[in-house]
């Protein structure tokens, strides 16, 4: 079963899910985060009109002190309204409190919701309401520059509060997860998921190995790698089937196909 959905902690008492010192916990394959190790890494909330409750639902990354870079698909709303999204820093177990009201929200133009993330474009953008300032729990991520490549087998990083396994949700007390992962060629992630009839487009980038990779509910978060030195934001966590199974990575919208459009909102935008 593909996953792309997303996350359904709910506000309990202002807190949410995360995980235990075990070995495999949150994300697949992966650890508990350090405070302040991935300080652009936020949690996106939304409030949900039929349960008339706040929950946890993907992840984001700052990319700038006031705009926020998520999964079109975690838009759960096809007419959102910024006032039902909320966006959570600095912190690796999940809280409600210290949220930033969202003030605006932009899919990408190109994604389509009959379609969903395998459909490409699956991007968007959260203005939030009042710039953040940098601290050292929160900063924002550089992306990486059109001119940057990052060949199969490099090793990057996916963080995010989602599923630990398919089916399989992270444990209280649901602390952020991180897991390194290979960097996939386009090709042979293409011919993988072919079989499985899924089109993996050149807007899209594949990292992840056998019990290792991104999860339901890791949606929206960061794929990092280090260029040059500096870590830089390479991938949008999107989709992918079941979650570490070994011929499968996960599936993340490449931003470097984005950098255009992200740059003109932001730089347009006052």
């Amino acid at each position: 079963m593909l996953w792309l959905l997303v996350l359904t902690l709910p506000c309990l008492g202002g807190s949410v899910p995360v995980t235990s010192g075990t070995e495999l916990v949150g994300i697949v394959g992966g650890h508990d985060a350090s405070n302040g190790a991935w300080p652009w890494q936020v949690g996106l909330w939304f409030w949900n009109q039929t349960t008339n409750q706040w929950g946890l639902i993907c992840g984001g990354s700052l990319i700038h002190p006031q705009w926020v870079l998520t999964a079109a698909h975690c838009i759960l709303e096809g007419n959102p309204v910024p006032q039902h999204f909320k966006v959570q820093l600095g912190r690796v177990i999940p809280s409600f409190n210290d949220s930033v009201q969202v003030a605006r929200i932009i899919r990408h133009p190109e994604y389509r919701f009959e379609k969903g993330p395998v459909g490409g474009a699956d991007v968007a953008l959260l203005k939030l309401e009042a710039s953040v300032r940098p601290s050292n729990l929160v900063r924002w991520i550089s992306l990486a520059p059109k001119s940057s490549s990052f060949p199969p087998g490099t090793r990057c990083w996916v963080t995010g509060w989602g599923n630990i396994g398919t089916e399989e949700p992270l444990p209280p007390p649901y602390n952020l997860q991180e897991v390194e992962v290979p960097i996939v060629a386009d090709e042979i992630c293409r011919q993988q998921y072919l079989k499985m009839d899924f089109v993996v487009t050149e807007d899209m980038l594949c990292a992840g190995s056998r019990g290792r990779d991104s999860c339901e509910g890791d949606s929206g978060g960061p794929l990092v790698c280090k260029w040059k030195n500096i870590w830089v934001q390479v991938g949008v966590v999107s989709w992918g089937e079941k979650c570490g199974l070994p011929n499968f990575p996960g599936v993340n919208a490449r931003v470097t196909s984005f950098l255009p459009w992200i740059h003109g909102h932001i730089h347009s935008s006052h």
